[in-house]
C-alpha cells in the first residue's frame, strides 16, 4: 500500500470550503482523479443529516460512480467532515469503511485545527494515516 496520496491543491481548498459551509452536519462525497492524483471532488448529500455520522444514499452513490465512469475518472477516495471533533476516524467510520482501496479523507473545519485535512487507509477494521502530498 502507498504511504502517501497526491491531491491537487485546489481540492484541499474546496474540501475546507465545503466543510465550513456545512458546519452543522458532516459533509461527504467521493474523490476522483487520474493517474492516482485526486483532482475532482464529487459532493453528496449526507442522507443522515447528522453532525456525528454520514451516509450517501445508494441511488446517489450509483449516480456518482456512473459520472466517474463517464468522465474517465478513477475512484480514489471518500471524504467527510467532523464538524464537532477532531479528524481521526471514529469507530463508526472504521466500521463503515467498505472500500479498502480508497483513501478516507476527514476534514476538521475549525479554524484552529492543527491538521484540517487528514487521510487514512481503512482496511479490515484498522485505520492507518497516510501522508497527503499537494501539487
Amino acid at each position: 500500500m502507498l504511504d502517501s496520496v497526491w491531491m491537487k491543491r485546489d481540492v484541499l481548498d474546496r474540501l475546507l470550503a465545503e466543510a465550513r459551509a456545512n458546519a452543522d452536519i458532516e459533509c461527504c462525497g467521493l474523490l476522483a482523479g487520474r493517474g492516482g492524483v485526486i483532482s475532482t471532488i464529487l459532493p453528496a448529500k449526507n442522507a443522515l443529516e447528522s453532525a456525528k455520522a454520514y451516509e450517501i444514499a445508494p441511488n446517489e452513490l450509483f449516480t456518482l460512480f456512473r459520472r466517474m465512469r463517464e468522465e474517465g475518472l478513477e475512484h480514489l477516495g471518500i471524504y467527510h467532515s467532523h464538524p464537532k471533533g477532531d479528524n481521526s476516524p471514529s469507530p463508526r467510520d472504521i466500521e463503515c469503511a467498505f472500500y479498502p482501496e480508497a483513501i478516507y479523507v476527514i476534514i476538521c473545519p475549525r479554524p484552529d485545527a492543527a491538521s484540517p485535512i487528514r487521510a487514512f487507509r481503512i482496511i479490515e477494521g484498522h485505520a492507518s494515516e497516510v501522508s497527503l502530498q499537494f501539487i
